[in-house]
């Protein structure tokens, strides 16, 4: 099912049933006594049906989940072409992770209903929705049979309505960051009653760490590098810098091909090898692009990598990743290596990647970002992204090769202009002031 269909069906038979949930609560609640969070409760739903990388900014929340509830068994409900991120993280066991196929109309509705009854079983202590005013996963909530459920909540904000049956409800912030808002969400559920009325919520700082890692012996990384080496032999003895210039589902977020060809040629100008990564379907551009490039050191990589494990095993591989926002700049924060990324659409402030080992590079005009949960990420630009296209490619460059000759980032102090029309600040997670 696209995006543009869920969103319409979201919107007009969403609204009805939020409606309709909420008058049925609403009035059987009126003979009831207010539900509170058990001192050991047994089983915790989170849901989390966004996109992957959203899996790794959740880290903090999911630690913070087992250090104060420990009695609890973790439950995840997830889309299922999202699941492999969450085995290999090793979020919970495989028997608590739940999901809804999303190919079909008529199979997301028969999941939802065979998901729905099985959790209802399972008597839920408490839900946590993380999705940013979707109303299938509030409705998800409600149909979990959780006495207990937290979630965003819009307030007053017109056109996001999804009902008033969050009863540990928190107002979204597009002022802080994700990671902070999800672990806001855990606090709500021992809170007694929804936020921001309760202000009684523990003081936090943005997570510097996203607590999750991925194993590799270094056995496993070595024959993983000799593969690569084996498979394209032009990359030995040379430092490798990966370059993800795909869009994903939102190609407003890409920053232009042609600085990506640029940046490219560059590094394999300086003799440094290059390797363009993305799914299948990115390999058209690729293909692009080394034709601009005309360098033997340009390498297509699109496709290379079977599974999420193999992407960071190759960026293991590699000293540098240069990306567009989406998934890749958030697994890099899983394997040593050195990410800048681009953000335009939407901002490094509230979706950055944890850690220190990123830059941030944004332009800092007027109207970015322009995607929010308040406009359902539907940007006004029509994909003249010129928050994006105004970052030249000249100080990318001056910076990566420093930092491969040197093995240091320069420094750049907050909102510092390095060059017309691009501020570019240092990772988001450092604490807030």
């Amino acid at each position: 099912m696209n995006i543009q269909t869920q969103r319409f069906i979201d919107r007009w038979a969403g609204q009805l049933l939020c409606a309709a949930v909420s008058g049925w609560v609403r009035l059987s609640q009126l003979w009831k006594k207010p539900s509170s969070m058990p001192r050991e409760p047994r089983h915790i739903l989170v849901i989390l049906l966004s996109e992957m990388g959203s899996i790794v900014l959740a880290g903090p929340m999911f630690a913070q989940l087992r250090r104060q509830y420990p009695t609890a068994a973790i439950h995840i409900l997830q889309l299922k072409k999202n699941q492999e991120v969450s085995r290999m993280l090793r979020l919970t066991d495989e028997a608590y992770m739940h999901s809804l196929n999303d190919k079909s109309g008529a199979q997301l509705v028969l999941d939802i209903l065979r998901v729905s009854w099985r959790l209802r079983r399972l008597g839920l202590d408490a839900v946590i929705d993380c999705e940013l005013f979707s109303r299938v996963s509030a409705l998800l909530s409600f149909t979990t049979g959780a006495p207990i459920r937290s979630g965003f909540t819009a307030h007053t904000q017109e056109g996001l309505y999804r009902g008033s049956f969050i009863n540990r409800s928190i107002p979204y912030n597009p002022y802080q960051h994700i990671s902070k808002q999800f672990l806001s969400l855990v606090d709500a559920l021992g809170s007694g009653q929804s936020m921001p009325r309760n202000r009684a919520a523990p003081l936090r700082n943005t997570p510097r760490e996203t607590e999750l890692s991925v194993p590799f012996t270094a056995n496993e990384l070595s024959a993983y590098s000799n593969k690569l080496v084996q498979d394209h032999p032009t990359v030995q003895g040379r430092k490798l810098v990966l370059l993800y210039a795909g869009g994903g589902i939102l190609p407003e977020r890409a920053w232009p091909a042609e600085h990506y060809a640029h940046l490219a040629r560059g590094l394999c100008d300086a003799g440094h090898a290059v390797g363009l990564i993305g799914l299948r379907d990115d390999a058209p551009l690729a293909q692009s692009l080394i034709a601009q490039v005309q360098s033997p050191l340009c390498r297509d990589l699109t496709g290379y990598t079977k599974s999420i494990r193999e992407l960071l095993m190759l960026m293991h591989a590699a000293a540098l990743l240069v990306t567009n926002d989406g998934g890749p700049s958030h697994f890099a924060t899983l394997t040593p290596i050195q990410t800048m990324v681009f953000f335009g659409p939407e901002t490094g402030l509230l979706y950055g990647p944890l850690g220190d080992k990123c830059r941030i590079l944004e332009s800092g005009i007027a109207c970015s970002p322009c995607l929010t949960a308040y406009n359902h990420r539907l940007t006004f630009c029509d994909g003249d992204n010129q928050c994006l296209q105004r970052i030249p490619p000249e100080p990318v460059l001056a910076d990566a090769l420093t930092f491969l000759s040197t093995g240091t980032m320069p420094f750049v102090p907050p909102r510092t202009v390095l060059a017309p029309h691009i501020p570019i600040h240092p990772a988001v997670a450092a604490p807030q002031a």
